[in-house]
């Protein structure tokens, strides 16, 4: 078991274009080195292209920090926006709080964002 805190940044129901930049500001200021995160979509009903971008950012941000992100309980519509993005491959998402703290518990980071687009890549 970790002995360092988790912390758990619960989603608004819209992570959109124009909630894009409170909800990245929220985000990164979970980061902290050698941190873990969980980031709870459960109350996402809406999620769009800018929200998907959103996530990316704060994975590159939290791979330089060495921070290990969780995400779940993404579901509807926010959950298909993340399968058909490919997004969801991408990111270590669980089905529960639970299952999202026992993965932080069991290991350190794991590199998800290397599998990203370098910034400012095309493609």
């Amino acid at each position: 078991m970790s002995d360092r805190a988790i912390s758990t940044v619960m989603l608004p129901a819209r992570v959109d274009s124009a909630t894009a930049g409170s909800v990245e500001t929220m985000l990164l200021s979970a980061l902290r080195p050698n941190a873990s995160v969980i980031v709870d979509g459960s109350e996402v009903t809406y999620m769009s292209a800018a929200g998907v971008r959103t996530l990316a950012t704060v994975l590159h941000r939290a791979e330089d920090l060495h921070t290990r992100v969780v995400f779940c309980r993404f579901s509807g519509p926010a959950a298909d926006c993340l399968l058909v993005s490919g997004f969801s491959e991408l990111l270590d998402v669980a089905e529960s709080v639970a299952a999202a703290t026992a993965r932080l518990e069991a290991r350190g980071p794991d590199g998800a964002a290397e599998r990203l687009h370098p910034r400012g890549a095309a493609g």
